[in-house]
């Protein structure tokens, strides 16, 4: 008996009270202008009937404290019907920094349509499918998104062949945004720089991690194919249980840094 009780301390209870962490990530030399950039990556947040305002709030607060340039936001923020939790969600008119979402599997399950909505409605700015042009000291680069690859059965077109073309031609530092870790490729063909997403909770459960590295080609962490740089966020919230084991939260601010 007491070996399972110090069995079961070592999971750990989902919780948003959680603090930042700095992930430095490096970037070719001639993007050299975009160093020090800081982008706080959050992901997975799988707000439900269990999320209380309390916590939701004490999270944004620790946003709001943080020195970053935007928040990119990729994927699963709600788990849960969007009119269930409404008013949590609009709590994130409360965020004071740019945020920049691209939509996850329980995203566009649970209410996509009602969901963007909402997100709109806080001054976040939505990805799916298209891009935006942004400033970093003066100079231009690109952020662009795909919503989920859960698109298709929901009848929400994904044409990454316009999308890429599109961010080819700006020819700029970019940025891309998706849920999952596979989408990765979408990213190497833009010639984008860093690729940031989610999905995975880093397996949530140990030994989970083994059949989630099945299906995806990154569990988390930081990764580099050829120049670009991959980044996959275990995330905040949890699916199914809430608890994890040898698969921590996270809250990463991503900062970009010489080569």
């Amino acid at each position: 008996m007491k070996v399972l009780t110090q069995f079961l301390t070592k999971f750990q209870k989902t919780t948003l009270d959680i603090q930042p962490s700095i992930v430095t990530i490096p970037i070719e030399e001639r993007y050299h202008h975009f160093q020090d950039m800081k982008i706080l990556h959050l992901s997975d947040l799988h707000i439900n009937l269990k999320t209380t305002q309390d916590e939701l709030l004490k999270l944004i607060d620790t946003i709001n404290s943080t020195n970053i340039d935007f928040i990119a936001l990729t994927g699963d923020i709600i788990d849960t019907k969007v009119v269930k939790i409404k008013e949590l969600l609009l709590l994130f008119k409360k965020i004071q920094h740019p945020i920049y979402f691209v939509s996850g599997n329980h995203d566009i399950f649970y209410g996509y349509s009602e969901l963007l909505e909402i997100l709109t409605l806080c001054n976040i700015t939505i990805l799916d499918n298209s891009y935006t042009t942004l400033q970093y000291k003066d100079k231009n680069f690109c952020l662009a998104g795909l919503s989920d690859r859960f698109s298709k059965y929901f009848k929400i077109k994904r044409d990454e062949a316009l999308l890429l073309k599109h961010i080819k031609n700006q020819n700029l530092f970019t940025i891309f945004l998706a849920h999952q870790p596979k989408d990765y490729t979408y990213a190497l063909e833009s010639n984008s720089s860093l690729f940031l997403c989610g999905h995975t909770h880093g397996g949530q459960i140990y030994p989970f991690h083994y059949l989630v590295s099945l299906v995806q080609p990154f569990l988390n962490g930081l990764h580099f194919v050829n120049t670009l740089a991959i980044y996959v966020n275990k995330g905040l919230g949890t699916w199914g249980i809430g608890y994890r084991f040898k698969a921590s939260s996270e809250l990463p601010i991503i900062k970009l840094t010489k080569k």
